[in-house]
């Protein structure tokens, strides 16, 4: 296994994670995967110490907190080699992508680890042929939420785009748009 990939709320997972598979297999990487907004490892570790975040985003709401873990932070800055940031519309393609391999549906949080091993292959085109894992995890999704995640899957796989545009009620505005 050339790298591991799990999500990152409070912490606990990824520490148990890294810490159990550093001491197996030291040269694996462990990947940290945050979604933007609700980063606070990844500010913590950059930061060399735990920082509380004054607001967090929600569509990732099962990884979504202020502030990590004391002992999860401690483990993660001596086992996590990287960290990834990324945002909703790449973690609503992770979602899709996940449905049409397996016929099963993540939660945000559960998909972020697939969304941030997309994005970290894209940028290291050297790790074709790797093994690479991404743990997945949570059943925190509701049917009203898949409207706004099959929308928003079609811009994280750039495949659309969405543009918003303020045309005046005038005569002759929609023309000169």
């Amino acid at each position: 296994i050339h790298a591991v990939f799990c999500c990152v709320g409070g912490g606990g997972l990824i520490a148990g994670v890294a810490a159990y598979i550093k001491r197996l297999r030291p040269e694996t990487k462990i990947i940290g995967v945050e979604a933007v907004g609700a980063d606070a490892m990844t500010q913590s570790l950059a930061a060399g110490e735990r920082i509380t975040l004054e607001q967090v985003g929600l569509f990732a709401d099962g990884a979504a907190v202020k502030q990590v873990g004391e002992e999860n932070f401690r483990l993660c800055r001596q086992d996590v080699d990287e960290m990834i940031l990324v945002d909703n519309d790449a973690i609503c393609a992770a979602i899709k992508d996940v449905f049409e391999d397996t016929r099963s549906i993540l939660e945000p949080a559960g998909a972020l680890a697939v969304a941030g091993l997309k994005a970290w292959s894209a940028t290291n085109p050297r790790v074709r042929g790797a093994t690479l894992v991404a743990v997945t995890c949570g059943a925190n999704m509701n049917f009203d939420r898949l409207r706004f995640v099959a929308e928003r899957a079609e811009v994280g796989e750039a495949r659309e785009a969405v543009l918003a545009v303020t045309i005046p009620e005038e005569r002759g505005s929609f023309r000169r748009f």
